[in-house]
């Protein structure tokens, strides 16, 4: 019997620290080793573990990189906010550590990643674009993440300078709902994902975990974990 990934999560105080923690208690594959707030020290329980998740906060990313690398273990970070000087330090990382960096662990988010760029590569210039998402009113971070992850796409694909707009709403407890417009003559199309549940991101941020391990070093996303490289925008 292939023995269960042992995880240190960090953040599981937090809404998906929780739900990670739930899903974890009936995947007989998974075993949360260690939980880690903010404040709690990384160094001392990272080397008991497989791979630590990330769902804390962005400011964290110094001291989980420094003791994953110290003690050579792969991560999954799912935190977003990131500043540049703090992706560059989880890039750096990756150099060395096999590494899942996502904005957002949902297979079908990651499917609407997929199609947001088939449809750019086929619309062109000849439509506009635009973003609109939507969290709960106690999301800290706007745009979100996923909503950068497919302007990146969007500007990626259309080799474009300009940044693409979007529109960001915080209200109610919205879980988390994207929608890619796409506006030409006399159409329009719209490629909208609606989350109900935080259990889609915490099986996705699991599942990756599991997949991660023996991995060599680099820097990954849910399109490798999926299977779906070829739109490799994320992030």
């Amino acid at each position: 019997m292939k023995p269960s990934t042992r995880v240190l999560l960090i953040g599981a105080a937090g809404r998906m620290g929780k739900t990670v923690l739930d899903l974890a208690r009936t995947d007989g594959e998974i075993e949360i080793v260690a939980q880690c707030d903010l404040g709690d020290a990384i160094q001392p329980v990272i080397k008991n573990c497989d791979v630590a998740i990330d769902f804390s906060h962005a400011d964290a990313i110094d001291e989980i990189c420094r003791a994953a690398l110290h003690d050579h273990k792969p991560l999954v970070i799912g935190t977003t906010g990131h500043s540049q000087q703090q992706r560059r330090k989880i890039e750096d990382a990756a150099q060395v550590l096999p590494i899942v960096f996502a904005s957002n662990f949902s297979v079908g988010v990651n499917v609407l990643f997929w199609l947001t760029r088939k449809a750019a590569e086929l619309f062109g210039r000849d439509f506009s674009s635009e973003i609109i998402e939507t969290h709960h009113k106690m999301k800290k971070d706007a745009p979100s993440g996923t909503a950068k992850t497919l302007a990146e796409i969007l500007k990626a694909t259309l080799k474009s300078e300009n940044d693409l707009p979007i529109q960001s709403i915080r209200e109610g407890d919205v879980v988390g709902e994207h929608t890619v417009i796409f506006g030409g003559p006399g159409e329009r199309l719209e490629l909208t994902h609606r989350a109900s549940s935080r259990e889609i991101f915490a099986r996705g941020a699991l599942r990756a975990a599991k997949w991660i391990i023996g991995k060599p070093p680099g820097l990954y996303s849910m399109q490798d974990v999926l299977g779906l490289r070829d739109c490799s925008g994320d992030r």
